[in-house]
């Protein structure tokens, strides 16, 4: 019985590394957005965010607002974003994708995520991305993003 089941097992694993290989959208799984600054009446704010990762449709990471002059002002905690596959796709054909998120402070505080990526390559473009503070002010950051996925060469750079 052992004989007959490690041949098999040897199989599904293959046939799994083969359709991820497959797969469309593998190039959209980690994202990396560069950091940007957006000015606020009185001060600026810095956003820096490592990698995002995307499981199923959302892509999730954390992030870092360090705001100039008054940094006690400055928080960090998690942003999640939702982009379908439908999106993605539309995406790999070099059309613009909308999308919504949240982003949520250590503190608690509950921020609405609103952007639009523009590819402009095969493994990148722009991003344009708003963090809605309170109802009527809202953070613009103007960035680029790069797609860090298994079909990019540049991914065998990332660290593991």
């Amino acid at each position: 019985m052992r004989r007959l089941l490690t041949p098999v097992i040897l199989v599904l694993a293959a046939a799994a590394r083969l359709h991820g290989a497959d797969d469309p959208l593998a190039p959209y799984k980690v994202v990396d957005i560069k950091p940007s600054v957006a000015s606020l009446y009185i001060a600026s704010v810095t956003m820096t965010m490592p990698p995002f990762v995307r499981k199923n449709t959302v892509y999730s990471s954390t992030y870092y607002a360090k705001v100039f002059p008054y940094f006690f002002w400055s928080e960090k905690g998690r942003i999640w974003i939702i982009v379908p596959d439908a999106e993605l796709r539309r995406a790999s054909l070099g059309q613009p994708v909308d999308f919504v998120g949240h982003a949520l402070s250590d503190s608690g505080d509950e921020r609405k995520v609103q952007g639009r990526a523009i590819p402009t390559g095969a493994y990148g473009g722009r991003i344009r991305v708003r963090v809605f503070i309170s109802r009527r002010i809202s953070l613009d950051y103007d960035t680029t993003y790069e797609l860090k996925g298994a079909a990019n060469p540049a991914a065998a750079l990332i660290p593991k």
